[in-house]
Formats: structure tokens, C-alpha cells, sequence
């Protein structure tokens, strides 16, 4: 291959990285795809534990197994409702699910400490089932061994989701298809011995 040849294909090559690179990025212009924009960050954290920390045993089933205090900000405009999950990655069946809580209003930013383990909350939002077979928030309770990790994902909607109570985690992702505007992930340990 000649000099001019290999001038013209890095010619084009850099051509098409230049279009790639103007189009996908949405500082230019490019309208976000609902993908790229729940890329978009909401700052969640807890009273209980910090990022990467122990949870507290009486957030457990070794405890009371009361929900943790959680508190969020950034948040996007638009957001009509709130969902949350909280789950596993570590368990030996696979992923498995703490807490599945939707229908938080776009006004809130704080879910208190110890909410009762009903299927609608004084404020509206709904609780789903978890792997334990059972509404609202069911604890870490891992075997023994290594620590586990449990994440808490908080997602700011664009609509206001129309699910029964006690649905599913499966159920909330299909319905929150097409409505993240953010998301916001706290993600804490425990470890039975």
C-alpha cells in the first residue's frame, strides 16, 4: 500500500470517528436516548452506612430487620415518581430481591427509617414482593462466609407507573421501560460468620 493510499484510508478513518463522536455525544446536540439519559446521576445516601460500608445488624435478620433511613438529591426535572430496588448479586441462586417500593411522588426525597411491611404507604407509593415471598423489605440474611453486597437503586420516572401492589422486581423493570430520567445506587455489605 502506497503512502497516498494509507494517507486516504486514515483520512477516512478519522472522518468517521469525528461523525461518531459528534453524534453520540449529547453536548452536541444529539437528542439523548432514554438509555444515554438515565445515565444522569441522583445522589442517594443513608444514615445507616456510607458507600461500601457494613449494614447495621438491626437493618438484618441477626436484627429488628427494619428498612434503612435513605435520602436522595439531584434530581432531575420532570421526575414524577419514584422506584426503588434493593438486592443481592451475591446470593448462591443468583440475584436476590430485598425490596421493591414504587410509586414514591416526584416530591419526595427521604424514606424514614422502619417502614411497616404493607402493601400501600401513607403516601401513596407501593410495596412489592421480595424473594423471602413477602411485601416490603426483607433484610440481609446471607449465609455464612465472604461479606455480601446489597445495592439500593433509587430511579426517577417520568410517568407515574400503574402497578397493583406486590409486584414484582421483573415487573417494575418492564414498567419502567422508556421512564428512567436517573438513576442513583448505595451500595452496602454484611457478612455472617
Amino acid at each position: 500500500m502506497g503512502s497516498k493510499s494509507r494517507f486516504l484510508l486514515f483520512a477516512v478513518f478519522a472522518l468517521v470517528w469525528a461523525l461518531l463522536a459528534t453524534t453520540s455525544s449529547p453536548g452536541n446536540g444529539a437528542k439523548l436516548s432514554q438509555k444515554e439519559g438515565s445515565k444522569m446521576t441522583i445522589r442517594l445516601t443513608s444514615s445507616a452506612f456510607s458507600e461500601g460500608a457494613p449494614i447495621p445488624a438491626k437493618h438484618t435478620c441477626d436484627g429488628q430487620d427494619i428498612s434503612p433511613q435513605l435520602k436522595w438529591s439531584s434530581i432531575p426535572p420532570g421526575t414524577k415518581s419514584f422506584a426503588l430496588v434493593c438486592d443481592d448479586p451475591d446470593a448462591p441462586v443468583g440475584i436476590w430481591v430485598h425490596w421493591v417500593l414504587y410509586g414514591l411522588p416526584g416530591s419526595a426525597t427521604e424514606l424514614q427509617e422502619g417502614l411497616p411491611a404493607v402493601e400501600t404507604l401513607v403516601n401513596g407509593a407501593k410495596q412489592g414482593l421480595n424473594d423471602f415471598r413477602r411485601v416490603g423489605y426483607g433484610g440481609p440474611c446471607p449465609p455464612g462466609g465472604s461479606p455480601h453486597r446489597y445495592f439500593f437503586k433509587l430511579y426517577a420516572l417520568n410517568a407515574e407507573l400503574d402497578l397493583p401492589p406486590k409486584a414484582t422486581k421483573k415487573n417494575l423493570l418492564r414498567a419502567m421501560e422508556g421512564h428512567i430520567l436517573a438513576e442513583g445506587h448505595l451500595m452496602g455489605t454484611y457478612q455472617r460468620r
